[in-house]
């Protein structure tokens, strides 16, 4: 086999994704002992939404549950064994009587938030400490790093002459820790809340969908949906990312996941190396901007704004079809521009399921490491022989009951459910339809198994937002966040374009050093205020600052689904990312007519029907001229002038108020007739 090859096989690359993580793959008995902890704490956050308890209290029991489980499950450093040592045990127990300390004197302990003991201040520094290496361990040193810099500011900033702009009054290290553990700003705040309710449930759901075979499934119905299409495999990626972003809920893991399958057909269709990384890192970012489960920091805006999350899915849903038609676009122009052909998996003739059998194959169903782990699409895509991928209506006809929870959980949320006990009920359906298909129905043992990697997978989620927290209370209690509006605000001139480019581009810096959550919950509470300030609606500041902050995946540096893309196909990681940002253009210009324009608010859903579908067409425009702008093909090769007067056309479409929009529709007309024009030209003898 050559290395080629052997870098296409689903299990290589899974295994090699894993294998980069820092996450530990645990020995027989310490393995079932982990999962049966996991699925304690599964079985009781599931309790908690039907039965639930004061919330204070809720959060401290989950966070004890949490940094014992990270100490366990991650090594302190990359290459280090999968056993855990006497640290990582002194750690766990540590962190479990720090967080267990609290509960113990509770009510005394709130009321002491001003005036702690040393007891308290002690157990505070030291939970701290627990919580930014428990950080440090599962997605690296930036984000603690960042915590110690606001922890700093919090001490010394009294240093500053009061009448600087980021002076302020100073705190000492009582106060502040007091801060950090004793509210609810600080670790223990609405960052750990939404860890702890909709995260996690939502994670468990994913779980109990992928053990039952729903992440083959989705793979394989988006091979057959586009079968006989010469864009079939791009098309194939695409929808296949927003499928599997369910069932993983991370753009880089739906990347592995769907180029573990994927790639091998875009090589076979023609796809250059960094063509085809960039659809698949498109895909993986597709997957946390898609509803019905977008990104964790989704469920964090529904908290700050205190809406339901049906409501943040509506506001997501119009850039979400715009964010989709660029990427289709955009794959229609490359496979005309290169030559793409139709092209199937290929593998050993196999019935007509997935698996290879008729059946969805359960080999993979376990195959979730002890922290979480990507999709299980293992096996998924080779298996058809010369007789191609299976018809759809087949294929749906025998697994499409996977896609009624996510049904039901967009109907329960219409009709007044919690997301919580939605996500819950949706979960159960799922557990129930996989009896369905013998091969993957969840007995006792993998029902277990699913439940556990569901709370594994949500331990890097957790930590990190238990240190955001630590953020938040400083800002919360220096008053930085109002400040760092006032100093955006002047520095900008009170500009609205001037401002929201600066908080991109500062949200997008951020996203860089630290995960996108993190990313979010900061810009939301020191750069959001800037925007409020010049007559942004809360909900158009949040998801402004939500798509940067997803966003900052595919931007350099560090671009890490696009470097994820670029390390299954073999292609140069910068040229990867070059071609990931020709798919996910409109997505990074969206966002400025949220904020922007008259009619941004009707790309969110906030107005009538009428100007909702008015401004979608509008857009929709505007998103294909940037396609035609980036692509360089209509009916053949686009001339530089042609694209720069679609790229002119495309952002005065997106201003959404009538001078720009008729300007930027005349200045496309203009464009395509010079296109004809010069078309003609070529052809002629």
């Amino acid at each position: 086999m050559t290395e080629t090859a052997a870098r296409s096989s689903p299990e290589d690359l899974i295994a090699e994704y894993d294998a980069e993580r820092p996450a530990r793959h645990l020995p027989g008995t310490l393995s079932l002992a982990v999962t049966g902890v996991a699925l304690c704490l599964s079985l009781y956050v599931l309790w908690q939404t039907f039965f639930p308890g004061s919330v204070l209290p809720y959060r401290m029991a989950f966070l004890a549950a949490v940094l014992p489980l990270v100490f366990v499950c991650y090594r302190p450093r990359r290459g280090g064994g999968d056993r855990p040592g006497a640290a990582d045990w002194a750690l766990a127990a540590l962190s479990l009587a720090v967080c267990l300390y609290p509960l113990t004197v509770f009510d005394d302990f709130i009321r002491r938030a001003f005036d702690p003991t040393a007891l308290d201040v002690a157990a505070g520094a030291v939970l701290s400490l627990l919580v930014l290496e428990a950080c440090r361990r599962t997605v690296g040193w930036i984000l603690p790093a960042v915590c110690l810099a606001f922890l700093a500011y919090a001490y010394y900033g009294g240093y500053l002459p009061f009448d600087w702009l980021l002076g302020h009054r100073g705190y000492d290290v009582d106060r502040i820790l007091a801060s950090f553990v004793m509210g609810t700003d600080g670790v223990y705040g609405v960052p750990l809340d939404v860890a702890a309710t909709y995260i996690i449930l939502f994670t468990i759901y994913g779980a109990v969908l992928d053990h039952s075979g729903a992440g083959r499934f989705f793979v394989e119905v988006s091979l057959a949906a586009f079968r006989r299409s010469r864009a079939a495999p791009g098309r194939t990626v695409a929808l296949a990312g927003f499928l599997l972003g369910t069932v993983s809920g991370s753009g880089v893991a739906t990347t592995v996941s769907v180029g573990s399958v994927a790639w091998p057909i875009l090589r076979r269709a023609g796809y250059p190396r960094e063509q085809g990384g960039g659809v698949l890192a498109a895909a993986g970012i597709g997957a946390i901007l898609s509803p019905p489960t977008l990104g964790a920091a989704a469920f964090i805006i529904a908290e700050y704004m205190q809406v339901g999350y049906l409501t943040v899915l509506v506001y997501a849903t119009v850039p979400t079809l715009l964010y989709y038609l660029g990427v289709f676009l955009a794959i229609e122009m490359d496979a005309r521009r290169y030559g793409v052909r139709a092209a199937g998996p290929q593998g050993p003739s196999a019935g007509t399921g997935p698996g290879g059998s008729g059946e969805l194959g359960a080999d993979g169903a376990d195959g979730v490491t002890a922290a979480g782990g990507v999709a299980d699409v293992g096996g998924v895509g080779g298996g058809y022989g010369t007789a191609g991928p299976p018809r759809l209506w087949p294929l749906l006809r025998r697994f499409g009951y996977h896609f009624s929870s996510l049904f039901v959980i967009v109907v329960l949320m219409a009709l007044g459910q919690s997301p919580f006990r939605a996500v819950v009920y949706a979960t159960l359906l799922a557990f129930a339809l996989s009896f369905l298909d013998r091969e993957h129905r969840l007995t006792p043992r993998r029902a277990a198994r699913a439940l556990a990697a569901g709370t594994l997978g949500v331990l890097p989620v957790a930590v990190t937002c238990a240190a955001a927290g630590m953020i938040v209370a400083v800002v919360t209690l220096t008053g930085l966040g109002l400040k760092a509006s006032s100093l955006i605000v002047g520095v900008s001139g009170g500009v609205l374009a001037v401002t929201a480019l600066m908080c991109a581009l500062a949200v997008l810096l951020l996203g860089l050093a630290v995960p996108v959550t993190a990313s979010f919950v900061i810009a939301a509470v020191i750069i959001g205020p800037a925007l409020k300030d010049l007559g942004v609606s809360d909900a158009e500041t949040y998801m402004f600052i939500f798509y940067y902050a997803v966003l900052s995946e595919v931007s350099p540096p560090t671009a890490l689904s696009a470097f994820a893309a670029s390390a299954i196909t073999g292609g140069d990681a910068y040229r990867t990312m070059l071609a990931t940002w020709k798919y996910t253009l409109p997505a990074f210009l969206v966002p400025f007519a949220f904020v922007l324009t008259p009619g941004g608010s009707a790309l969110l859903a906030q107005a009538p029907a009428g100007e909702i579908a008015l401004a979608a067409a509008v857009s929709a425009l505007a998103v294909a001229a940037l396609a035609v702008t980036t692509g360089g093909w209509l009916a053949g090769p686009v001339p530089a002038p042609v694209r720069a007067l679609c790229g002119a056309a495309a952002v005065a479409l997106l201003f959404l108020s009538p001078v720009p929009v008729l300007t930027g529709a005349g200045v496309l007309i203009v464009a395509l007739a010079l296109h004809l024009v010069m078309r003609k030209r070529e052809v002629r003898p």
